[in-house]
């Protein structure tokens, strides 16, 4: 059994595994287009670890409070982005070992529990798996094409509908902040009759910024 030292040192390896495969993988972007990313654009994030059935990884621009008690921070940088590492169970917070998850991850609930709402990127590893070099490089190379191509999204759906840019600065911060239902409310005030969506249970967030894309699209004329 690793002792929890070790077990902290294996999560800050891991994390920092998943930053730099992110930095590898944004680094082809333009200048701006880099700029824009959501882990590049806070001065700092905050990274919790949790660990109830499964063990959470949530990257959040929320600056939590000092540590208190048993509780732990790790800072780290690796060139532009820089993170504050943090260490939560239910010895930390009882509450977190009344979680339910004997179906599948509660990442709702877990970040309920915490308080935070801003999330910038939320994995949750199953019993078991190893906190490998891979699976981190494979984690922070899928996040950063996904961070992205949903910034090219919403600057594609900025060009064809100008007139609503208030709108959908407001659904780009609803997706940063895992608002799924207000995504849909805000991408059909944006795009009245956009088809595709439903509120409960919510399109998914991909789903959603495609669908408004393909509704604010000028449609083709000719061969």
């Amino acid at each position: 059994m690793n002792s929890p030292e070790e077990m902290r040192q294996a999560m800050a390896s891991y994390v920092r595994g998943i930053h730099h495969s992110y930095l590898e993988a944004s680094s082809t972007l333009a200048p701006a287009d880099r700029g824009r990313l959501p882990l590049l654009v806070p001065d700092a994030i905050t990274v919790a670890a949790v660990g109830t059935r499964v063990l959470h990884i949530i990257g959040t621009a929320e600056r939590l409070p000092a540590p208190q008690g048993p509780e732990v921070e790790v800072s780290e940088s690796l060139d532009d982005l820089r993170w504050t590492l943090r260490f939560f169970d239910p010895v930390v917070i009882p509450a977190l070992g009344l979680i339910d998850e004997t179906s599948g991850p509660d990442q709702q609930e877990v970040r309920r529990v915490l308080g935070i709402r801003t999330v910038l990127y939320h994995l949750a590893v199953p019993p078991g798996a190893n906190l490998t070099e891979h699976h981190a490089t494979h984690a922070g190379t899928g996040l950063a094409h996904s961070h992205a191509a949903a910034a090219r999204d919403f600057d594609a759906i900025r060009a064809y509908a100008p007139q609503r840019s208030a709108l959908i600065d407001e659904m780009q911060g609803a997706a940063v902040a895992g608002l799924d239902r207000a995504q849909i409310l805000l991408a059909q005030a944006i795009a009245p009759g956009v088809e595709g969506l439903r509120l409960d249970p919510p399109t998914e967030s991909t789903e959603a910024r495609r669908a408004l894309l393909a509704a604010v699209r000028p449609a083709r004329t000719g061969p």
